[in-house]
């Protein structure tokens, strides 16, 4: 069976960008289904079925300057497997813009979400978050340092001002304090707020 490729559509878009905003906005693009393969993703695939209500979230997001490159509801539920699966709500992703980085920090903080960092600039490299466990073992996670040849590999598509940029720039986890969907309730509203916010002020700077 052979797997489908990026198209040379959405590659020559990919290879447009410059910077991490250029990479958020085309983001929001696949996340509404205009560009069809992001280069760290099954091509030609769409988001998860269990991400589909979060994508307002992830577009706005992105737009204001969180590139974000994995999220996931919260569940605790028992799988087809029969095991039971808990979920932490969480996202994860690039922010280059150090006011919207230190906006989602404070905001994060406040709420008592949990936070992982991996800053090259300030040397801040926290472990990664378990977001999901199987029968309280873990499963999966987001966060922790991430190799430079990791990047390359996931980003090969891309031109050297954009990797240049995002190798420079804050890669984020946010992740709800418990899992369920209690603390999907707590995640998605700060996140909201902190990207409305961003788009509300660069709005009114434009004017």
């Amino acid at each position: 069976m052979l797997l489908p490729w990026m198209s040379w559509n959405d590659r020559r878009r990919w290879r447009s960008a410059r910077t991490v905003a250029d990479l958020g906005e085309l983001m929001a693009l696949w996340l509404e289904g205009e560009v069809k393969s992001w280069p760290g993703y099954m091509p030609r695939c769409g988001p998860d079925e269990e991400t589909a209500h979060l994508i307002p979230s992830l577009v706005s997001l992105n737009r204001a300057g969180f590139l974000t490159i994995a999220s996931q509801p919260g569940e605790a539920v028992t799988g087809h497997d029969g095991c039971w699966w808990e979920q932490r709500a969480a996202v994860e992703g690039f922010v280059s813009d150090r006011t919207l980085y230190y906006r989602l920090l404070e905001a994060a903080d406040a709420a008592g979400l949990r936070i992982a960092v991996d800053d090259g600039q300030t040397g801040v490299h926290d472990p990664a978050i378990t977001v999901t466990t199987v029968d309280g073992k873990p499963y999966t996670r987001f966060g922790g340092p991430l190799s430079y040849r990791d990047m390359r590999t996931i980003w090969s598509v891309i031109r050297e001002p954009a990797f240049l940029a995002l190798a420079d720039a804050v890669r984020v986890t946010i992740a709800a304090p418990e899992p369920g969907s209690a603390g999907e309730r707590e995640l998605w509203p700060v996140l909201d707020r902190v990207s409305s916010r961003d788009r509300h002020d660069r709005a009114a700077n434009a004017l």
